[in-house]
């Protein structure tokens, strides 16, 4: 997955010998990352925009900040993802889609760490009990 980076790839990389927080866009086609010093973008639609993309393309990426302790998502399935009408198999799909993204991204960095859900973005855990720990619906 080619990587872009923000301001460029050397302050990305001074960053990442810093263990600072990296601010992570990974498409859905896994066409492009694109990466940022969380310092350099605050927040994944500035990152966006000081890319030259538009804000609203912010629903065709999958959302990660980075560093040596892990990859935390930021899981916001878009209503029309894929065109899934039914919830539950949209939001399955959108999870198993964003592991195996995320998981390229974040190789294309450089890291080996886990992706992790913080506990403020599982809000689906009552349609999903693979994000509580009790299920995982790659495994069947």
């Amino acid at each position: 997955m080619p990587v872009k980076y923000f301001p460029d790839e050397k302050t990305v990389a001074e960053a990442k010998a810093n263990d600072d927080p990296l601010l992570v866009l990974a498409s859905f086609d896994g066409s492009e990352t694109l990466a940022a010093c969380i310092d350099d973008a605050m927040e994944h639609t500035i990152l966006l925009k000081k890319m030259g993309y538009k804000e609203s393309l912010i629903d065709h990426y999958f959302r990660i900040v980075l560093n040596r302790e892990g990859a935390d998502w930021t899981f916001a399935c878009p209503a029309d993802y894929k065109n899934i009408t039914d919830r539950n198999r949209r939001i399955e799909t959108f999870y198993n889609d964003g592991i195996d993204c995320i998981d390229l991204a974040i190789k294309a960095l450089g890291y080996k760490v886990a992706i992790n859900i913080p506990e403020r973005y599982r809000r689906h855990s009552n349609t999903f009990r693979f994000l509580t720990g009790y299920e995982n619906p790659r495994s069947g």
